[in-house]
């Protein structure tokens, strides 16, 4: 009994010392030193923020072209939507209910084979506030061959695409493609000026299925971008526009 005691006794003597070993080597933070498991979560800036470009309701809006003189192309509203469509979360909660109940149809004849690309551009660029991260659109492509690019421009004026993938799968599928941080989407001098536009979509056809008529319907196309530079700028900071 006597033996027991004093092993308790030596137990509850080193646990200070052990614990005081181990906030020396670091495994617990001392004031002021960040937490591992924290370290990029304290320090983020950003306002992620799912928004809503075009529903397609309003054929009129948009313009489709082909290249060369192997075909004609024409546009039209149909009723209709993707079932695995789900709505904007915070588009429900501020109670916003934008006529959501057409896509756009896009159909090309193919006079003969070749070389081939659709253009679907809205009447003007929509431009994207924020530092954009994604860009996803819902279409049937028919099950082609063919290639959806996405036209942008970034915050210079300066144009690109990015390939948002091939066309071959049946039904409705949403398409998503990450813009890179190569592209230039703020102004070096005011963190609140940012954003790039959306010039439309290009459809490159496969030389091999540019025959007979040719359907793809697009609808919901939504951007992913921060709004943090836009929701803190500072009250008092004046507005260059004299």
């Amino acid at each position: 009994m006597k033996k027991l005691s004093i092993l308790c006794l030596i137990v509850l003597l080193s646990v200070p010392y052990l614990f005081a070993q181990t906030e020396r080597a670091g495994t617990t933070p001392g004031p002021g030193q960040p937490v591992a498991q924290n370290i990029g979560a304290d320090t983020a800036q950003q306002k992620l923020k799912e928004i809503s470009l075009s529903k397609f309701e309003d054929a009129g809006f948009w313009r489709v072209a082909f290249s060369g003189d192997q075909g004609i192309v024409s546009a039209r509203r149909l009723e209709g939507a993707p079932a695995a469509k789900k709505p904007i979360p915070d588009e429900q909660q501020i109670g916003i209910k934008e006529e959501d109940k057409y896509v756009l149809g896009v159909k090309t004849e193919f006079f003969r084979r070749g070389a081939a690309t659709i253009t679907i551009k809205p009447s003007r660029p929509l431009g994207i506030a924020g530092v954009v991260k994604t860009i996803s659109v819902w279409v049937a492509g028919r099950n082609y061959n063919h290639t959806l690019k996405v036209l942008l421009e970034d915050f210079s004026g300066k144009p690109f695409e990015l390939t948002m993938g091939k066309l071959n799968f049946s039904g409705w599928k949403q398409l998503v493609v990450a813009i890179p941080p190569t592209v230039e989407q703020r102004n070096p001098h005011y963190s609140t000026q940012t954003g790039i536009k959306f010039l439309g979509f290009a459809v490159e056809c496969d030389m091999r299925e540019t025959y007979g008529n040719y359907y793809i319907y697009f609808d919901d196309l939504r951007a992913v971008t921060d709004l943090f530079a836009e929701e803190n700028r500072d009250a008092d900071d004046m507005l260059d526009a004299w």
